[in-house]
C-alpha cells in the first residue's frame, strides 16, 4: 500500500468510529502485512487527533507480533460504568494488564525481559471489545489490525508492585456476569507469558518509545464473551486483583 491507500482505508475507518459501522474495507484498501496495518491504525490516530494511552498486544509464537492503540479516553478505571452505545457490542475479556511506571526513550536496542519487567506494575483488567465492521468475522485479520483489533475500551484496576512473585502463566482467574462465576480456571492465557508480550510491545514501539503511565494489555484469559446491556463484568486474578464493569443503557 501506498501512502494514498493507507490514508484513504485511515479515514474510512476514522468515519466508522465517529458514526455507522462499515462493512468492511474495499479491496484495494485492505492491508497486506502487519505494518500497513499499523500504519492505517497510526493514520487514523492522526485523523482523530487522539492521544494514545494504552496498546493492546500479541506476539503468537512463530508469528510477528501486533499491537493496536487504545485512546485515553477510552481508558477507565475500575470499577467503570460505560455506555452500551459506545461498545456497543458489550464484549469482555479478562486480562493481565502491565502499566509503565517510567518511559522507556526510543533506541535502537532491544529492550530485555529484566528492563521491561523493572518498569512496570501490573494490574487486572477488562477489554471491551467493539468493531468498526459491522460483521467482523467476515473480514481479514489485518483488517481487524487496522481497527486496533476491535479495541473497545480498557477498564483497569489499581496497579499492583509486588508482583514478580506471582506465577502469571498458572495464576487462577474467576469470571463473573451479575455475580455468578461463568469462569473458574487456572491460567488460560494464550501465551501463558503476558510479560512476554508487554516486552514485545516495548520493542514494538522501540521507534517511538512508550511513556510512563501508558498500559499494555497482554490478552485474554477468558476467551472473548458477549454480554447484553446492564450486565456487569468483574474478573479475578488470585494475588493480583480485579477489575468490573457495566454496560449501562
Amino acid at each position: 500500500m501506498d501512502n494514498q491507500a493507507i490514508d484513504r482505508a485511515a479515514a474510512l475507518l476514522a468515519a466508522a468510529r465517529r458514526g455507522e459501522r462499515m462493512a468492511r474495507l474495499p479491496e484495494a484498501l485492505r492491508p497486506a502485512t502487519v505494518t500497513e496495518a499499523h500504519a492505517i491504525q497510526d493514520a487514523v490516530t492522526a485523523l482523530l487527533g487522539a492521544k494514545v494511552g494504552a496498546f493492546k498486544a500479541n506476539a503468537p509464537a512463530g508469528a510477528e507480533p501486533t499491537r493496536g492503540v487504545i485512546y485515553a479516553e477510552a481508558i477507565l478505571a475500575s470499577p467503570a460504568r460505560i455506555a452500551t452505545a459506545r461498545v456497543p457490542q458489550c464484549g469482555v475479556e479478562g486480562e493481565v494488564a502491565f502499566i509503565f511506571r517510567r518511559d522507556l526513550p526510543p533506541r535502537q536496542a532491544a529492550w530485555s525481559r529484566d528492563e521491561v519487567a523493572a518498569a512496570v506494575d501490573a494490574c487486572a483488567a477488562i477489554e471491551l471489545v467493539t468493531s468498526r465492521y459491522r460483521d467482523p468475522d467476515a473480514v481479514s485479520n489485518l483488517e481487524k489490525l487496522a481497527d486496533s483489533i476491535s479495541n473497545g475500551a480498557l477498564v483497569h484496576a489499581a496497579p499492583l508492585g509486588n508482583w514478580r512473585g506471582l506465577d502469571l502463566g498458572k495464576i487462577n482467574v474467576t469470571l463473573l456476569v451479575n455475580g455468578a462465576p461463568v469462569l473458574q480456571q487456572q491460567g488460560g492465557h494464550p501465551t501463558g507469558d503476558p510479560l512476554g508480550i508487554a516486552v514485545a510491545l516495548a520493542n514494538m514501539m522501540r521507534s517511538r518509545g512508550v511513556r510512563a503511565d501508558e498500559i499494555v494489555t497482554c490478552g485474554s484469559y477468558t476467551g472473548l464473551r458477549y454480554l447484553q446491556p446492564g450486565d456487569t463484568c468483574a474478573v479475578r486474578f488470585e494475588g493480583l486483583g480485579g477489575a468490573e464493569a457495566t454496560f449501562i443503557r
